[in-house]
């Protein structure tokens, strides 16, 4: 598997502008330009991870465009993939690749594949309550805490906070574990990265959305939960974290993400039915255009969530035409 954070890292790279230091806009980010003849109606089935942030695109885009009707839902990125198939939906945000049998399922239906929009960037987050004092986690640990199979390569699991380093009051309480349900595309990249393709523990409580998994570890002290780190509170705290043991723990920022030091960053999508041989609707390819527009950008930062750069947004709308 090729990480993601060095995909990351390598797309960042490709605009020497883009402020690494902040989790601030790339200053070559063009704002966007309203046209005329935008009209229609828009549905967007999927990923809960992006439903706040669809959400702010959606205003946006309907201050400029009050005549485009735009509907969202969000239950979780596997049901983006089956709604574009069917066509109900006309986008399908998604906080994980489509997979192999995803793509071909649309494929065998449509006679292309979809296309990809890479909207954000995000540092999955591992959440524990404000008051715990743990400073840094491998993911080996991360997946001894969460996994019953263990494929990270830990002889033992951690059950407690001892386990993991704590002492005092902390040392035998169990870590009570917060995460989401398998219809999450969170679920799914956290299994695979994280867990290292293991099995999650039954112990392990599913939450129907990334808010109420931070809110689960807000209310719980002895608690440790994955989530969006754009649904990060003031209750809770993302611990820094190392790809194994001996590397330096890197936190959930954006000069992490982009760096490629943050293990557990990654791309948020929205997924399209983009015929390569016909142009895009106006709605659908306004939508898109607003996305990577500094107007678009400014509402990931609003989210909590981290800008990609003028150069991933000019690869994307050329491979949709829309440039």
């Amino acid at each position: 598997m090729v990480r993601n954070t060095t995909l990351i890292a390598a797309a960042v790279a490709v605009s020497v502008a883009v402020p690494v230091h902040a989790q601030t806009l790339d200053p070559a980010l063009a704002s966007y330009k309203q046209t005329s003849g935008v009209s229609g109606s828009i549905k967007s089935i999927g990923s809960d991870t992006l439903n706040n942030l669809m959400t702010l695109w959606a205003e946006g885009f309907n201050k400029m465009y009050p005549n485009v009707k735009i509907e969202i839902e969000g239950k979780g990125s596997s049901t983006a993939p089956p709604a574009l198939v069917a066509g109900t939906a006309q986008f399908g945000p998604m906080s994980r690749p489509m997979k192999g049998a995803e793509i071909d399922a649309f494929e065998k239906k449509y006679g292309y594949k979809p296309a990809a929009i890479r909207g954000a960037v995000d540092a999955l987050a591992v959440f524990v309550h404000k008051d715990n004092p743990i400073q840094c986690l491998t993911l080996q640990q991360v997946d001894a805490v969460f996994s019953k199979t263990r494929k990270g390569g830990s002889n033992k699991e951690a059950a407690t906070w001892g386990d993991l380093g704590l002492t005092g009051e902390w040392a035998a309480k169990p870590v009570s574990l917060y995460g989401r349900n398998s219809a999450s595309g969170t679920y799914g990249y956290f299994k695979e990265v994280a867990l290292f393709n293991g099995d999650f523990k039954d112990a392990v409580k599913e939450q129907p959305g990334s808010s109420t998994v931070v809110q689960g570890v807000a209310s719980d002290k002895f608690a440790m939960g994955y989530s969006g780190i754009g649904y990060a509170t003031a209750d809770v705290r993302a611990v820094p974290l190392a790809g194994k043991a001996g590397e330096k723990c890197a936190p959930a920022t954006a000069a992490a993400a982009y760096a490629g030091e943050y293990p557990l960053a990654r791309f948020l999508y929205i997924y399209a039915n983009v015929n390569p041989n016909q142009p895009l609707d106006p709605a659908r390819g306004e939508f898109i255009k607003f996305v990577y527009s500094r107007q678009g950008q400014e509402a990931v930062l609003k989210d909590g969530y981290f800008p990609v750069t003028q150069a991933i947004a000019e690869e994307d709308l050329k491979a949709k035409k829309l440039m």
